[in-house]
């Protein structure tokens, strides 16, 4: 596996059909579920390792993202990446920069209204990457139903000629979707946090509600994605996780 640093260095190493796998790294397995797709699908993989400062709404939680770029470069080694694209933040959003994405009516509601600007800052991430590695297909797990229904529109409006590529979301075996942010979570937080994935998995609006009585609660509704999702947002303690279903024609009320 190749790191590069630069894009010039990025764009030297492509050949053949690439698929892309955006990352901020902290890799767990619904990464290496990404990865495999990709390695499947495309002659060459390229994953970029790069925490994007434009997404984050708070510093504090900017600053407490996980970072181990020897630990996630062994693990993308091991799962077949041939390109890790791992840039300092000035090679992205050089001095001057002022030029940002935005995707306007499925950026609204949901993630969108408790982390303002957020999608703004994964969108133009995304379409610079994009534009870097000029991919054939790039990878999103579904967990991310919002930026998912974001970049899908952007894709679309912009006339973008890659193929998005959704997969399942990955779960430990108690239920809970995999994240950076379960680290952080103590024995006893952790089992409260399992009434999120046991209310959404009803599919339910308001059975879900029941179930998630007592847990703070940022959102819980069904959005009308592609495919429709439950989906929602609660905090336990100082952790804030997401979660979402899709769902059938005939559980959308």
């Amino acid at each position: 596996m190749r790191i590069t640093r630069t894009i010039e260095e990025t764009r030297a190493a492509l050949h053949g059909e690439v698929g892309l796998v955006p990352t901020m790294g902290a890799y767990h397995a619904g990464h290496l579920s990404l990865f495999a797709a990709a390695r499947e699908e495309n002659e060459q993989v390229v994953a970029s390792l790069f925490v994007n400062p434009a997404q984050f709404c708070d510093a504090s939680d900017l600053a407490r993202y996980p970072r181990d770029e020897a630990v996630d470069a062994a693990i993308a080694e091991e799962a077949g990446v041939d390109v890790l694209f791992a840039p300092p933040a000035e090679e992205l959003y050089p001095p001057g920069y002022e030029t940002w994405v935005d995707v306007e009516q499925a950026s609204q509601g949901l993630e969108g209204a408790h982390r303002p600007g957020h999608f703004r800052g994964v969108a133009t991430i995304c379409l610079k990457l994009f534009n870097i590695v000029r991919p054939r297909r790039a990878y999103f797990g579904q967990k991310d139903a919002q930026q998912v229904e974001v970049l899908r529109r952007m894709i679309r409006d912009l006339n973008l000629e890659l193929e998005l590529r959704v997969l399942p979301t990955v779960r430990d075996a108690d239920g809970l979707a995999l994240s950076s942010r379960n680290e952080r979570l103590s024995e006893e937080e952790r089992a409260a946090a399992l009434a999120l994935p046991r209310a959404l998995a009803t599919h339910d609006l308001e059975r879900a509600r029941e179930l998630l009585a007592g847990i703070d609660v940022d959102y819980l509704e069904i959005a009308r994605f592609d495919p429709p999702v439950l989906a929602a947002a609660v905090r336990v303690g100082d952790i804030r996780l997401i979660d979402n279903v899709p769902l059938r024609e005939g559980e959308i009320r």
